[in-house]
């Protein structure tokens, strides 16, 4: 059975959805006004290698992920640049999928917008204000936060201790600092919505509840989205549904941080990356395997020798992959149970994907070693494991038509064969050959591995 953290319960515990078979998903998207960053590339990334693991596992996924598309940042970039603020939005939108789509990150089965839940979500705030848990003020409607009775679960900290931190924000009408805005009411030049509050726009906070319990209903499996989110975004969108009588998400799912050079990313240091940016100077998978190498809750460090590292490593893979289809290893073969058995193992277990990626290098070894040794019979279980396993990373591995030709590949396999006799002369005369049509030749435990240079 699949184990999982839970933000809420603060420790791992056994994953049981709402329907046996049947997995709903919320993942918070982005906030359309600028391009996406690598922290939003991990989010995104982990997602995906959660939703794939619960459907090669057998089960029926609905995926929701928003579009925020309207919003401060959205407003502020429009004014400073006088433009349109939905040229901003489609735009990056735009950017945004493109990112993903080179990630390899599946499309959302949903990915509601926030501007086409505007009305759902006055309704909403109506409902909270008839209820004594908002209130009204000059510039909002905010939310009553110590009304809700454990607010702060997913801080996993004291009430008095969030006080004491929160943004000072309207603070000469809010009751509270941890009270938040439900509805802004219009400024000049700004979009605005009617309400019964007057002309405005809702507040970031109030969006994903109307969304995600129009899309997947009450009690929904899973809502995640990066640690940074946890607080006070998804504490505020628990407890607007708290307080509104609702059941919601049953688990709570968050990323670790990413960081570059040891420190975390952030704006304010100015070592944010563009996603767009490093999957034009590397092979967009080296992201994928860099956060599959590292544990979804731990820090990730982000930097050229861990991407470039992590290139060599899938240089590796795809030799293999090359390498087993020529040979006809793997192709129709049965996947290997047992390594089928150990990667469900290690995914089950709060999705240890450094685990399994271990797992799928094993594979590669003890599969190369049979290779080189011309049992290609005895490889082909290993290799249809290798298959089926990085398939279920979303990692895809390049068997043809790559970057590397079959005749200099022939000439991979046929050093690897000498190797395996002792055949220094014949190695070192195919590496000269290798290195003479412009690739370098690495030597690895799970045989050569061949790249341009």
């Amino acid at each position: 059975m699949l184990q999982l953290f839970d933000t809420a319960k603060g420790g791992v515990v056994p994953f049981e959805p709402r329907e046996p078979g049947k997995v709903s998903m919320y993942a918070c998207g982005p906030t359309v006004y600028g391009p996406p960053h690598v922290g939003h590339g991990r989010m995104a990334l982990v997602f995906d290698v959660l939703r794939r693991y619960l459907a090669w596992a057998g089960n029926e996924i609905t995926f929701v992920s928003n579009v925020t598309d309207i919003d401060d940042k959205i407003i502020e970039r429009a004014q400073r640049e006088d433009r349109d603020w939905q040229d901003i939005t489609a735009r990056c939108e735009n950017v945004w999928y493109r990112a993903m789509d080179a990630l390899g990150v599946q499309r959302p089965d949903h990915d509601p917008h926030a501007t086409a839940y505007v009305d759902r979500m006055v309704e909403l705030i109506a409902r909270l204000v008839d209820a004594g848990a908002a209130y009204e003020t000059s510039d909002a409607v905010y939310f009553q936060s110590e009304g809700v009775e454990d607010y702060g679960l997913l801080a996993r900290q004291p009430l008095d201790s969030l006080k004491a931190g929160a943004r000072v924000e309207g603070a000469e009408e809010k009751r509270s600092p941890v009270d938040f805005a439900l509805w802004k009411k219009a400024k000049p030049g700004e979009p605005t919505w009617p309400s019964p509050w007057g002309p405005g726009r809702p507040g970031w906070h109030t969006e994903c509840v109307v969304m995600s319990l129009d899309l997947l209903g009450e009690g929904f499996d899973i809502h995640g989205g990066g640690l940074d989110l946890a607080f006070p975004h998804h504490e505020n969108e628990r407890a607007q549904a708290v307080a509104d009588g609702r059941q919601f998400a049953r688990y709570w799912v968050h990323n670790g941080f990413v960081e570059v050079e040891g420190t975390k990313m952030s704006k304010s240091l100015g070592n944010v990356t563009n996603l767009l940016d490093l999957v034009e100077q590397y092979d967009a998978r080296a992201y994928r395997l860099l956060v599959l190498q590292s544990h979804y809750r731990s820090p990730i460090d982000v930097t050229d020798d861990s991407l470039r590292d992590a290139q060599r490593s899938l240089a590796r893979l795809d030799t293999f992959a090359r390498k087993a289809a020529e040979l006809g290893a793997g192709g129709g073969a049965d996947a290997d149970a047992d390594a089928l058995a150990r990667f469900r193992e290690a995914m089950d277990d709060d999705l240890d994907t450094p685990r399994a990626t271990a797992l799928v290098f094993d594979l590669v070894r003890r599969a190369n070693a049979l290779l080189a040794g011309g049992d290609a019979e005895a490889a082909a279980p290993l290799a249809a494991a290798v298959d089926e396993i990085t398939g279920a990373l979303g990692l895809e591995l390049r068997t043809e038509g790559g970057e590397v030709p079959a005749d200099v590949l022939q000439l991979a396999h046929r050093r690897d064969e000498a190797r395996a006799a002792k055949d220094w002369a014949t190695a070192d005369r195919l590496r000269d050959q290798i290195t003479a049509a412009g690739y370098v030749v690495e030597d690895t435990p799970g045989g050569t591995v061949v790249r341009p240079e």
